[in-house]
């Protein structure tokens, strides 16, 4: 065991005495050591409960045989980073935590590790330390939040911005805004829709780091917590059977995520994360990829923010395994998953629940995936759109650009009503390199469709996208 480095052998005495003052005995430094990273904290919707699966992690991780060390990272609400400053702040903060798992797992000479994430940058940025240190690793994603009612109807935290549209184009009251934002988000966990936080929780799933249907079980249920307990269990059988990431993130796993993404309509946010977590598994994804596959693998499920299912509704019509199911044709089923069991074991007795949810494939959504990659004068290199989100309208678009050099800029435009049908608003100096930080840019995209310009308004920017942007939107 690597623990060995800090508690066996009459040299690692003075360790020993440190750990004692944890409260640990000789029986509990015999056993494995286990690290569980946790993005807990009270500001974050997606993580107000972690400490809760915190909890059941260490009870599995005890009951199988090891010792559980918990710790913390940061985790941003995009949320309520959006439309500010605060946003530049988001996707560096990726880096920042797989810098922080990474630092505690080497100085503290860990076995195994156990991540416990939810939000949108934190899911990725856990797997990138996941890769990187290559020590056997399990994932437990935190479970989206229910969906909220507002006048007979689901909604989501993305009905919300996208009210301020409405308002602005005088088809919603204030009291009306005051009453949606009351309920769209009825409680913790991430936000109800296929936006990025629970695109990358089904991601995990479908990498093989997570165990079957974690990555759509709601975050206040029980099974939820059967299946944090089940985590803290599993990680130490990865332990004993040196199962480490470099087992599991090959490009076979990566190609069955993006089939995956595809299938869903997921954010166009995995367009920065997998090839990031690719990265440090000393892999390559280029865009290219990621059109092959969409162009191969049909979308099947119409959810929130183009659609009208919630990951609720994903989640009781069969989950992440009912979805492979449907399109194991296009998946390596052999991949080693960290259930011990390859993926096709772990979809074998998967079943579509609801076909309206999870189309067959003979019916889908879209013939093609949800996720394009454009190539063009303005975009040499590649640019992405959720063509999930895409109206049928909004597939061939020419008009005056509208040109600002800034997201505030273009903001303030479109609240003043100087964007009209048939507009493409430019929107510059938004990404990696101009921003900096490239932030989301949720407010203007939802504004416009709020506007009822989703149809007739395109928006393109060298910034990126929220998960719950819909509409004629390309970006990156």
């Amino acid at each position: 065991m690597r623990s060995n480095e800090i508690k066996a052998g009459t040299e690692h005495a003075p360790h020993r005495a440190l750990l004692k003052s944890l409260g640990l005995d000789n029986n509990d430094l015999t056993k494995p050591f286990i690290g569980i990273a946790n993005s807990y904290n009270t500001i974050v919707p997606g993580h107000i409960h972690l400490h809760t699966l915190g909890d059941a992690v260490k009870e599995g991780v005890i009951a199988a045989g090891g010792t559980p060390f918990e710790f913390n990272t940061i985790a941003v609400c995009d949320g309520l980073a959006m439309g500010h400053e605060g946003m530049r702040y988001s996707l560096p903060s990726r880096e920042i935590i797989a810098d922080s798992v990474e630092i505690m797992l080497q100085a503290h000479r860990l076995d195994g590790l156990v991540m416990i994430s939810n939000c949108d940058k934190v899911t990725p940025g856990m797997l990138m330390a996941a890769a990187r240190l290559d020590l056997p690793a399990i994932m437990l994603t935190g479970g989206p939040m229910a969906a909220g009612r507002f006048n007979g109807k689901k909604v989501s935290y993305s009905s919300v911005p996208e009210a301020l549209g409405q308002v602005v184009a005088e088809k919603m009251s204030e009291t009306e805004l005051n009453q949606l934002e009351d309920v769209a988000c009825p409680g913790c966990g991430s936000c109800s829709g296929m936006f990025t936080a629970n695109t990358m929780a089904c991601m995990s799933e479908a990498l093989g780091m997570s165990l079957p249907y974690c990555g759509t079980t709601l975050a206040t249920s029980a099974h939820k917590i059967r299946l944090a307990r089940q985590t803290g269990k599993q990680i130490l059988k990865l332990v004993e059977q040196n199962i480490k990431p470099s087992n599991i993130l090959t490009i076979d796993a990566f190609k069955n995520a993006i089939s995956i993404d595809m299938a869903l309509g997921g954010s166009t946010n995995t367009v920065l994360h997998l090839p990031a977590i690719a990265k440090e598994a000393d892999l390559t994804l280029p865009l290219s990829l990621f059109d092959e596959i969409s162009k191969k693998v049909p979308h099947l499920c119409s959810m929130i923010p183009s659609g009208t299912y919630a990951i609720e509704d994903l989640d009781m019509a069969g989950g992440v395994p009912a979805v492979m199911q449907q399109i194991q044709a296009e998946l390596n089923l052999n991949a080693v998953t960290v259930s011990g069991k390859t993926l096709a074991e772990n979809i074998k007795n998967a079943t579509v629940i609801d076909p309206n949810v999870i189309h067959p494939l003979n019916n889908p959504v879209h013939a093609e995936g949800g996720i394009a990659i454009l190539t063009g004068n303005l975009a040499p290199k590649g640019a992405v759109i959720k063509t999930a989100g895409v109206s049928p309208k909004m597939l061939q678009h020419t008009g005056p650009a509208k040109v600002y050099d800034s997201e505030k800029e273009a903001i303030i435009a479109i609240r003043s009503r100087q964007i009209q049908p048939g507009d493409v608003i430019v929107i510059r100096y938004e990404g990696p390199k101009g921003g900096p930080g490239m932030p989301e840019m949720l407010i203007p995209t939802a504004t416009i469709a709020g506007m009822g310009l989703s149809e007739s308004v395109a928006l393109i920017t060298d910034g990126r996208f929220s998960g719950a942007t819909r509409g004629g939107s390309i970006g990156y």
